[in-house]
């Protein structure tokens, strides 16, 4: 498998009509199938037997653990983040007691002897965990499962540059964690004020260093364009102020405007948000910043220095894409814990409860938190490989998938095929030489070409339903 090239060996030219075609509602195909497709039929003893089975896979595969902490001290108006707001801190303590059970209940699900080589912790906001109750936390997870000490292992927290105490850096590094990803979106204090999140440069940059003397090795930066009250002008300021802290990875998302599924969206006004043609304009003044920057493109929305082990893994042909974004820990195994944790164990996927009345009420009658799951059928197995080849390479190997999986690719994906060419008439991908490539251009709609190949969206029934909960893919 071939990596993309670098983006300023190929920038692409943003034809807004051409991207206004293709611009549609869509997963961000962190999984297939996508979430809305896992069922409730999916039980406690089908997660078991396919645990049972991960256990047995040749190789003994490690894992990567995700903990899901959902509280945030106030609201980001933006945020489609499954999140509690309160500034009650004895809630992120009890919140963990109850997260200690739902461990001592999932890990005898797995051999001891497969290493965590993963972890991460997301939200919501977890550096609402104190220091003291993050230590009680790791203490457990270390009781109940083989945590890695390898300089390799990759144990990551998300933290809110404006709730981070002094020291804080420090007393995560004492606790093993090498990477962090902070939230910045932007630094405008006219889009920081319709969001509701007021962020200081300063306190940013200074948690940047303050990780580096810590001794993390690497630092990651959230960014959003299509805010509201978002100029280019001011978002240029942004790029540059980032830039100049030279995190190993900075992330550019899309804002998906969805107030119909997340209440606190309602608190922005629409006709604030920019046009159709100025979020072009935001997302092509990322491109070009970032990579006069010297930041190469991953993917979808995210960028890296050129020597970030993401652009390694991508170089080697090694990228793989989760819940997690993209990563370098293809061959784990994914445990979700907390409210709304997805794992991803051998064939399957599931997803705890989303509301946290109902996780603590299974984990209290001694039950997993399981809301929902799928196993994934041969086809589903097969599309996913595509898929998968496409979001993290921009190539798909027809060869290649027809060894894997013994088919036809012509005759299998007959369908698909029909689609793409309306896209290789509009230069989006090339077909040829067993493979189908994608083009700098195609690069900013790889959401869209990846939808030809995705059974449940494609389907005669329901497709529109089955799309509600997406967003745009530009």
């Amino acid at each position: 498998m071939h990596a993309l090239p670098a983006l300023d060996a190929e920038l692409p030219v943003l034809d807004a009509e051409l991207l206004k075609r293709y611009d549609r509602l869509g997963p961000r195909y962190t999984s297939y199938p996508a979430a809305p497709q896992f069922s409730t039929a999916f039980t406690e003893a089908d997660l078991g037997a396919h645990a049972a089975r991960s256990n047995t896979r040749p190789g003994r595969r490690p894992l990567s653990l995700y903990l899901h902490v959902p509280f945030c001290f106030s609201p980001c108006f933006y945020c489609g983040c499954n999140r509690l707001i309160t500034r009650d801190t004895a809630k992120g303590e009890r919140y963990v007691e109850h997260l200690l059970h739902e461990i001592a209940l999932v890990a005898p699900l797995f051999d001891r002897e497969r290493e965590v080589v993963q972890l991460h912790l997301g939200g919501g906001t977890p550096n609402f965990l104190g220091a003291a109750t993050l230590e009680w936390l790791m203490d457990g997870l270390g009781e109940a499962f083989t945590l890695s000490r390898a300089p390799a292992r990759d144990f990551s927290i998300e933290l809110d540059p404006r709730s981070v105490p002094p020291e804080y850096a420090s007393a995560l590094a004492r606790l093993g964690f090498n990477r962090v990803s902070l939230g910045v979106q932007d630094f405008d204090p006219e889009v920081q004020r319709a969001v509701n999140r007021m962020q200081g440069t300063e306190e940013t940059l200074d948690l940047i260093d303050a990780c580096r003397d810590s001794g993390f090795r690497s630092v990651n930066v959230d960014l959003i364009y299509g805010l509201p009250r978002q100029s280019p002008a001011a978002f240029r300021r942004t790029l540059r102020m980032v830039m100049s802290a030279r995190p190993d990875r900075i992330a550019v998302y899309g804002y998906a405007h969805l107030p119909g599924l997340f209440k606190a969206q309602r608190r922005i006004d629409p006709a604030t948000l920019p046009s159709p043609a100025k979020r072009l304009e935001l997302l092509r003044l990322a491109i070009e910043e970032l990579s006069a920057g010297g930041y190469r493109y991953i993917g979808m929305d995210h960028f890296a220095l050129p020597d970030d082990e993401l652009v390694h893994a991508q170089e080697a042909g090694a990228l793989q894409r989760n819940f997690m974004g993209y990563t370098t820990h293809a061959g784990c195994d994914l445990v979700g814990l907390g409210v709304s944790a997805i794992s991803h164990i051998g064939d399957s996927f599931s997803q705890n409860f989303r509301e946290l009345k109902k996780w603590e009420t299974a984990l209290a009658a001694g039950h997993l938190p399981l809301w929902r799951g799928l196993a994934l059928s041969p086809d589903d197995r097969v599309r996913a490989a595509v898929i998968a080849q496409l979001m993290c390479h921009g190539v798909i190997d027809m060869r290649a998938i027809e060894a894997n999986f013994g088919i036809d690719f012509a005759a299998y994906f007959k369908k698909p095929l029909a689609r793409l060419q309306a896209y290789a008439a509009d230069g989006l991908i090339v077909i040829g030489n067993g493979r189908i490539t994608v083009t700098g251009m195609g690069r900013l709609l790889l959401r869209s070409i990846a939808m030809c190949f995705d059974a449940y969206l494609n389907a005669p029934v329901g497709a529109e339903g089955a799309r509600s909960s997406f967003s745009r893919v530009v």
